[in-house]
């Protein structure tokens, strides 16, 4: 079974279950005797197409199966006699053939009656007809003339057909006329203008009827409409026409207030019947045309079942009721005024059912009740009928009692089985059904089929069937899991129809389930089960995506779900199915699209469906990229020295312009070539561009997005602005002299833009600044520069550049002083005084050489010094120069990084553009002593077990006179900690000292520096330890290093260590090998010690060495590698006997010697001959004694009683004692007593009593002795 429909079964249309509850309750199992059920029916008017045989249709249900009989117009209707009506089989189905008959023979009113034993079952009154299509009656329709703007009613009068034609206009070319609020077609066909046009002049004004059944369309003659523009002719005209009598002179042609065309009169009156369809209908006329509005004037219009269609003109209601009657007004309004009708409207109904009867199911001596309430407008009348006779010509039954719409049936009696039809009427119609009463004692049966399985969701409702059938009608009680009743309280609930229901459903809830039908002929009942699942739920749901086309767009959806449950998942776009294309990939968890492009816009949907729900999650896709390029560029307000520029904006593709960017192209000037403008908002269209004289301009505009640019529009039309005189003058206008004689006067030169007109030069100006002289001038053309020559040397000039053309002068040009060529400067600076600030910084001072003679622009002054030699030394090697710059006019200066104790020489230099100029005479100073470099080297020498030499040298650097040495030192632990500061100081001759009373292997930092009388210079250090050198012992750290072998898997290393550390390791590695050295950490004191390797590989070499380590794990000292060689393992020396030729030998001979044993035993146990003992003994042999023990090769006979030893597959406890449950038999079993003897010949003592009861089928028929074969084949 699909468990999908199930669980659409276990949580859905609870109400509509409960609702059938009568109906599925009172459903009789086919196999069990039933009154007949009408089961199909034709429809009460029955349309038939003549060109079709007669289908008239009556099925029932029934057992016995019902027997079908028919009536025709209220006689019984013979369908033997005629050959043209065939009754299906085992059906009341009639199949009429008219070929060769005419339809209408076969009209009439039908009824089909149902019978067997237990009633009689009756249809619907069939009313058969013949659908019609008849012909339009010729007519001549004469040319309707109307004046232009009056009102026009084209009539259809179609033909009367049945059923009623659809109605429509067209023309000769079968185009369907156009229609508005002017010209419409009414509810009956006729086509109606409000006011008519000159365009409403054709001659094809054609109506059409179209008849549904046949399929057939009928044409009236063509109508031909003239419109008159009376104001346009003259009489004379009129006359000739003479259709005085054609035209509507009654209607009004100019403009004019509403009128209605349809219905006419203030108000009408209209009949719908209830749940029908009301359509109301207001056509007017009038000029303007006038619009139709709708009002209902006892209350509001019925929004959801009202339509309005044909404009506005009709009022169309679905499902009609009660209170729809009322005033319905219709309402024409032109600009000249409005005209109002109401309608009146009844609301009728023909019968409809409030309750009808329903089949009864009694057991003897029940009581039942059929009712049958209808309701209707006028009041129906309600008749009874039992098996198709009226209730009161029907044979009395003192059990029944009829009250109006119900009949009482008491105390009821196995045979009084009927069916009752009730039928309501009044003018309008009538309503007919049956209900049987069956009468029936039957025990229960349970419908639903066993073992269903239901399957729900958490916190979904659960409904478990349990459809039952019994007379007198079962009572059903549910059990969970054969535990207690379940009753009618939170979370169940059992419904009438037995159906179990668990409003919300949880995962405990799931179980086996039990329900039970009883009455009081007996009990049925079902096992069902239920799934409570979990729900599925959308974990991460897609996300609205923004994409920029020809991109990737990935939208996720991770899902969680019952694991029991398979999950499909599908992606929805727009609601559709996805397109077929490659670019859209389908993950577990994601969709991705690739390249996307516009198309791809829109909502996407992951559905995730399993077979009991579903969960859903949208998100958009929004495809944005650059914009369209604007178009239709326009030039407006065209003006000399400005423009209006306007553009229609492109598509944005989803992403907002932010601005638009108007460039230019100069045409005269740059053509080609594209400026920026002018940048404008996003929201506007319209830029007001400033322009510059002379130039041929041609514009175009650039939108921009957050995407990017578009392309440009296309250029504007060109616009060329008149030439002007310039309006600015060369900008960054310089005089500089590039010789000592000259003034080079430069400019920026102007654009073209910037030329404003023909014939551009440049007007140069310059004069003298300090002397009073009059400008001298020379224009020039196409330049950027001109040269006065024959200038003083570097005098300041006043220098101005003016642009003119052809139309005038530029503006009054901003004058710049600039300055004619420099020399290189004639004097040097002169009192030129050091002071030493210390031994290595000295100011130097200086008299600033006059402008005059610096020739020039004063960029500074050089100081150029040296070290000549130290003080130490009468002479020495000169030093490198040294040169300071120091800018602007100075007269003093600093000179840092100066050697103490140091000879120095300087001078100094003025410097401008041209160049620097002589020195000044040189100068010496001399630094004072400073501290001195630090000393050259610190070795250590000679380390003991308590002292240690230190040597020393000089520093390169003294910096002055050495006053001595400083030496520091202090002890250092294996921790890194420092222990207290010792202090010595030297004399400066002095360069090695002897260190004693040190302590014994201890490391040492030493601290030394040298002296002047400034103080003390840097520190050095270095680290020592005692009786050893930082780079090696005074002696080898390991000796007498020796190793032997230990057994097989062990080695001895031996060894004798003198050193301060204690981190020492032995460590190994198999020769050969490239893995890591095993380390195994030792006691590192001194002297001579031994260690034992374990676990070694017998048969293998190993590399062996030890090793002293630091704190940071680096090998310090290590002894040579020694290679030990483990001997194989010993084989072992024994001999396994199992494969020794004597041994087997040996082991054949005592085999050989057993088998004759036995053999001589079986023979000698048998000279007892037959005796009652002796067969029960071997009726009761123990199955589990064998001749022979395989283990120890004993034999399995009795044992001795002295012996006390248990019978061979007995079991012995550890004490030794033989438990009696513990073996099938003994023989102490069939004695009187424990004291049971044997003969010489192996025979039993005594009289035999058993004492236990053996099956005769486990003795052996013989007491012949066993042969030796057999007792062979049980050794064996």
């Amino acid at each position: 079974m699909d468990r999908k429909r199930k669980w659409v079964l276990s949580s859905g249309a609870l109400l509509v279950i409960f609702l059938g509850h009568m109906t599925t309750a009172l459903e009789v199992p086919l196999d069990l005797p039933q009154p007949p059920t009408i089961t199909h029916q034709s429809p009460k008017d029955f349309i038939i197409d003549p060109r079709e045989n007669i289908l008239i249709y009556c099925e029932a249900k029934g057992k016995p199966h019902p027997s079908f009989s028919w009536t025709r117009n209220g006689t019984h209707f013979d369908v033997e006699k005629d050959s043209k009506v065939l009754m299906k089989p085992s059906s009341g189905t009639l199949v009429i053939d008219i070929s060769g008959e005419k339809a209408e023979a076969y009209e009439g009113v039908y009824q089909c009656t149902a019978r067997n034993e237990r009633g009689t079952a009756v249809s619907n009154n069939i009313i058969i007809r013949q659908s019609r299509s008849p012909l339009w009656s010729k007519e001549r329709n004469e040319a309707i003339m109307v004046q232009v703007g009056v009102s026009l009613v084209l009539r259809c009068r179609p033909p009367a057909g049945l059923p009623p034609p659809i109605i429509f206009w067209m023309d000769n070319n079968f185009q369907r006329l156009p229609q508005n609020t002017r010209v419409s077609q009414a509810l009956n066909g006729d086509l109606y203008f409000s006011n008519v046009l000159l365009d409403d002049t054709r001659n094809d004004y054609i109506c059409y009827a179209r008849f549904p059944h046949t399929q057939t369309i009928q044409q009236k003659q063509p109508i031909t409409v003239k419109v008159l523009d009376m104001d346009a002719i003259n009489e004379t005209v009129a006359a000739m026409y003479n259709y005085t009598n054609d035209l509507f002179v009654d209607s009004p042609s100019g403009e004019r207030r509403p009128s209605f065309m349809a219905p006419l009169g203030k108000s009408s009156t209209q009949m719908a019947l209830r749940g029908g369809v009301l359509e109301l209908e207001c056509i007017a006329e009038g000029l303007p045309t006038p619009e139709v509005s709708w009002y209902k004037e006892s209350g509001d219009l019925p929004s959801s079942r009202m339509s309005f269609h044909n404009f506005q003109k009709t009022l169309k209601i679905a499902d009609v009721m009660e209170a729809d009657a009322g005033d319905y007004r219709c309402t024409a309004k032109n600009s000249l005024g409005s005209a109002h009708h109401i309608i009146k409207v009844n609301v009728k109904a023909a019968p409809f059912w409030i309750s009808a009867p329903r089949n009864l199911i009694l057991a003897p001596m029940e009581t039942g009740i059929l009712t049958c309430r209808v309701n209707g407008d006028p009041k129906p009348k309600i008749t009874w009928s039992v098996n198709g006779v009226p209730i009161e010509n029907s044979p009395k039954d003192v059990s029944r009692k009829v009250e109006d719409d119900t009949v009482i049936l008491s105390d009821v009696q196995t045979g009084s089985s009927a069916v009752y039809q009730c039928n309501a009427s009044n003018e309008f119609g009538y309503l007919l059904a049956n209900a049987f009463v069956n009468v029936l004692a039957e025990a229960p049966r349970v419908l639903t089929p066993p073992n269903n399985v239901y399957q729900v969701i958490t916190n979904n409702p659960a409904l478990l069937d349990c459809a039952s059938f019994g007379s007198p009608i079962p009572t059903i009680t549910w059990f969970k899991d054969s535990q207690t009743s379940i009753l009618n309280r939170d979370p169940y609930m059992i419904h009438n129809n037995g159906t179990l229901e668990i409003n919300v459903a949880q995962p405990l809830n799931s179980g086996k389930y039990t329900c039970i039908a009883s009455n009081n002929l007996g009990t049925k009942e079902n096992h069902v089960y239920l799934e409570v699942k979990e729900p599925t739920r959308i974990l991460a749901q897609p996300e609205y995506m923004v994409v920029q086309r020809n991109r990737k767009a990935v939208f996720e959806c991770k899902v969680k779900h019952d694991p029991t449950l398979i999950p499909t998942m599908t992606w929805l776009k727009d609601n559709g199915e996805l397109p077929d294309d490659e670019r859209f990939v389908v993950d577990t968890d994601s969709l991705t699209i690739k390249d996307v492009t516009e198309e791809d816009e829109g909502t996407y949907t992951c559905v995730m469906n399993t077979t009991l729900d579903q969960d859903s999650a949208s998100a958009m896709l929004t495809v944005v990229e650059e914009p369209d390029p604007p178009t239709d560029l326009e030039l407006t307000d065209q003006r000399d020295r400005s423009v209006q520029l306007t553009w229609i904006p492109g598509d944005e593709h989803n992403s907002p312009t932010q601005k638009f960017l108007v460039q230019y192209e100069d045409l005269l000037h740059q053509a080609g070539v594209w400026h920026n403008l002018t940048e404008v908002e996003g929201t506007k269209t319209t830029a007001h561009l400033d322009l510059s004289p002379y130039v041929y301009y041609s514009f175009r505009v650039l939108a921009m997005n957050h995407v990017g640019h578009s392309q440009p529009s296309q250029p504007s039309r060109q616009y060329r602005t008149n030439p002007a005189a310039p309006a600015e003058n060369p900008t960054d206008v310089q005089g500089v002299g590039t010789e000592h004689n000259n003034l080079v006067i430069s400019w920026k030169e102007l654009t073209g833009l910037q030329s404003n007109g023909p014939g551009l030069q440049y007007k140069v100006n310059w004069r003298q600044k300090v002397v009073e002289e009059d400008w001298s001038s020379e224009t020039v053309a196409n330049a950027s520069k001109y040269v006065v020559s024959g200038t003083p040397t570097f005098v300041p000039y006043e220098v101005k550049v003016q642009a003119v053309n052809d139309y005038g002068n530029g503006p009054a040009p901003e004058t710049v002083v600039g300055y004619s060529g420099e020399d290189v400067p004639m004097s040097a600076p002169e009192s030129v005084q050091v002071l030493v600030q210390n031994g290595t910084l000295a100011e130097v001072h200086w008299e600033p050489v006059l402008t005059p003679m610096v020739r020039g622009g004063l960029q500074g002054y050089k100081v150029t010094y040296w070290r000549e030699r130290s003080l130490h030394q009468a002479e020495g090697q000169q030093g490198e120069q040294q040169v300071l710059a120091f800018s602007g006019n100075r007269s003093e200066g600093r000179l840092p990084g100066l050697q103490p104790y140091s000879l120095y020489t300087l001078n100094i230099r003025v410097v401008n553009g041209k160049g620097e100029g002589p020195p000044s005479p040189n100068q010496n100073f001399e630094t004072p002593e400073g501290i001195p470099g630090p000393p050259s080297f610190l070795r250590i020498k000679n380390p003991n077990m308590d002292s240690l030499t230190l040597e020393w040298g000089p520093p390169q650097d003294n910096n002055g006179r050495l006053t001595g040495y400083t030496l520091k030192y202090q002890p250092v632990n294996n921790s890194n900690e420092l222990g207290p500061m010792e202090e010595m100081t030297f004399p400066a001759n002095e360069t090695t000292i002897t260190l004693a009373n040190l302590k014994y292997s201890t490391r040492y930092k030493f601290y030394f520096n040298a002296k002047t009388i400034k103080g003390s210079g840097p520190t050095i250090t270095e680290e020592a330890v005692t009786i050893m050198d930082e780079v090696g012992p005074i002696g080898p750290a390991f000796t007498n290093v020796n190793s032997s072998v230990v057994g097989e898997e062990g080695a001895v290393i031996s060894w004798e260590y003198f050193g301060p550390d204690k981190n020492v390791y032995v460590e190994y590695i198999v020769e050969n090998s490239k893995e890591d050295w095993t380390k195994e950490f030792v006691n590192g004191s001194s002297g001579s010690q031994t260690y034992l390797i374990k676990g070694l590989k017998p048969g293998t070499s190993y590399r062996v060495r030890v090793v002293v380590k630091d704190h940071s794990e680096a090998t310090i000292h290590s002894t040579e590698e020694l290679v030990i060689t483990l001997p194989e393992a010993m084989k072992s020396n024994q001999v396994d006997l199992a494969t020794q030729g004597w041994f087997i030998g040996l082991m054949c001979a005592i085999a050989l010697l057993i088998l004759v044993l036995l053999i001589v035993c079986f023979i000698k146990r048998n000279k007892g001959g037959k005796y009652p003992v002796k067969e029960k003994e071997d009726a009761h042999q123990d199955p589990e004694i064998q001749p022979m023990k395989e283990d120890d090769g004993t034999f399995g006979e009795y044992s001795d009683t002295e012996d006390h030893k248990p019978l061979k597959g007995s079991r012995t406890p550890s004490n030794g004692t033989v438990k009696r449950d513990d073996s099938d038999d003994s023989l102490v079993d069939y004695g009187e007593g424990g004291d049971g003897q044997f003969n010489e010949d192996g025979s039993f003592i005594g009289q035999y009593s058993g004492k236990k009861e053996k099956d005769t089928h486990e003795g052996n028929e013989s007491s012949e002795a066993p042969s030796p074969v057999n007792a062979m084949n049980s050794f064996v």
